[in-house]
């Protein structure tokens, strides 16, 4: 789901767009589907595995050795991204990295930075990362590691 001109809409509502505390997962308002160079997707941290909660699998360098590929279908295409890193950082805060603002690179510099940051607080080396003109795919929950935690799982587009 995605509201362009109402951020957080999906955060507390269902897909018919009534009151849930679960909500449903929902693209960052600025990302366009088709032309971005990065697609955010929140998701609330639900106990036992549900939304976003299964996320936690992948600090689990065992689990992210089975699971390397993320399949992202919209109603236009069917997608496959393969994992690059997987970090904690704490949301909102200059103590922590600011991935919700990389969308669109301004520059192969900008592009770069990015993906080396994400490296840089990865809880494991997966072996792969991603150049200039690649697609990302950045999964988001909360992590009650901090306060404003989040876990975040960042792809590369391959399919």
């Amino acid at each position: 789901m995605q509201t362009k001109n109402s951020p957080n809409y999906y955060l507390k509502r269902n897909f018919n767009k009534e009151y849930s505390d679960l909500g449903v997962p929902y693209v960052q308002e600025n990302c366009d589907l088709a032309t971005s160079d990065n697609i955010i997707i929140y998701g609330h941290h639900i106990k036992g595995g549900k939304m976003f909660g299964s996320l936690d699998k992948f600090t689990s360098k065992s689990f992210y050795m089975k699971h390397k590929i993320i399949q992202f279908n919209t109603l236009s295409e069917q997608s496959q991204y393969q994992v690059i890193a997987v970090f904690k950082t704490v949301a909102y805060s200059a103590s922590g990295f600011r991935y919700y603002d990389f969308v669109n690179a301004e520059d192969e510099a900008d592009f770069n930075a990015y993906v080396s940051r994400c490296k840089e607080l990865a809880l494991f080396d997966t072996g792969v990362t991603a150049k200039y003109g690649d697609r990302l795919l950045t999964l988001s929950t909360c992590k009650r590691f901090a306060e404003n935690g989040r876990l975040v799982v960042v792809a590369k587009k391959i399919v």
